[in-house]
């Protein structure tokens, strides 16, 4: 008898891992909602500012000092000569000439002072979100208190607010631990102003979509929107108590630029307003009122980014408004008769 002998087999073993083409889905989310849930991912995160898109470069600083100083050096020696030739003219017209320019310095100092405390009254407002977000974590008595102060102090001059100012009293004395001073302070006081923000990006949003719908041309929905989005921060920065000036606007929007940057923008187009509105609704619209809906949720975008950088607390105990709360109403607007 022969010797057994092993043959090898051409066979391949199976491997421990098995690769799968696609993961098993057998409850897959409609369609709608995934589209719907894509648009509005980044916006409903609550993702941080990167201070990065906050500081400003020391080579565009040079530049604006530079420019500044030059365009000053060129004025100044504009109002020189005029006055000079006032002067030659006739000695009453130099006076007067001396009499409006020092007005018009006065007017400017003026000017220039209240653009200051505005500034200031801002980065007040933004190291108090600051240090409330930060009491959230490290549960500091002592800093919820201080912030309960601070907001008194801030809202101290609104009367419909008075309410929840004397709530707010008379509650935070028996509370000690400071995230619950600020949650408490959030419901207390964010909670009627949190609802007159969304009316503000509601009524703004319809505003938007309808000049931007029946405009003829592309330039006026163009300007319109810088407008409207404009006005609406500042409204919004008011109603939280900053006071929005000309220099503080556009802090304002640089920091709202700075968070879309972050977040993402809004992209919609045809096929996505379809699923949204719905492919029976969607073909008995017009391109043009599609095109003022785009633009309204652009606003909405606007509106809550606003809501985020001036907002002096965090959300953290009420709801941040999501992109989605105001597609029902702007959807309205679309609807035939």
């Amino acid at each position: 008898m022969r010797k057994p002998i092993a043959i090898k087999s051409h066979k391949q073993k199976p491997s421990g891992k098995i690769k799968s083409e696609r993961s098993a889905q057998a409850f897959a989310p409609p369609q709608q909602k995934e589209i719907i849930s894509s648009i509005i991912e980044k916006t409903n995160s609550p993702q941080q500012i990167d201070s990065s898109f906050t500081k400003i470069h020391w080579l565009r600083n040079i530049f604006l000092i530079s420019i500044s100083l030059l365009i000053s050096l060129a004025i100044g020696l504009w109002f020189e000569q005029l006055i000079g030739s006032l002067f030659t003219r006739n000695i009453w017209l130099g006076y007067i000439g001396i009499t409006a320019l020092v007005i018009m310095l006065l007017a400017l100092m003026v000017f220039f002072i209240r653009e200051i405390f505005a500034l200031l009254r801002l980065k007040h407002i933004d190291n108090l979100r600051t240090l409330a977000s930060q009491t959230l974590i490290d549960d500091n008595n002592k800093q919820g208190k201080k912030i309960i102060a601070e907001l008194l102090s801030l809202y101290a001059n609104r009367p419909e607010m008075a309410a929840a100012r004397t709530n707010l009293e008379k509650i935070s004395p028996d509370i000690f631990d400071g995230s619950v001073m600020i949650q408490h302070s959030e419901r207390t006081l964010m909670s009627s102003l949190d609802k007159q923000a969304k009316a503000l990006i509601s009524a703004s949003a319809k505003r938007v979509s309808i000049v931007t719908a029946i405009s003829p041309r592309a330039l006026v929905d163009i300007i319109f929107v810088a407008y409207e989005s404009f006005k609406l921060a500042s409204n919004i920065a008011k109603l939280y108590g900053a006071r929005p000036s000309v220099f503080g606007s556009l802090k304002i929007g640089s920091a709202i630029l700075s968070h879309l940057a972050i977040t993402g923008g809004v992209a919609l187009g045809d096929s996505v307003v379809q699923q949204l509105l719905g492919h029976s609704m969607a073909a008995k619209v017009s391109a043009r009122l599609g095109e003022g809906l785009v633009n309204g949720l652009m606003s909405v975008r606007v509106g809550i980014a606003a809501m985020r950088v001036i907002r002096p607390l965090p959300f953290n105990t009420l709801k941040q408004p999501k992109v989605i709360d105001f597609i029902a109403e702007l959807a309205k607007i679309t609807k035939p008769d």
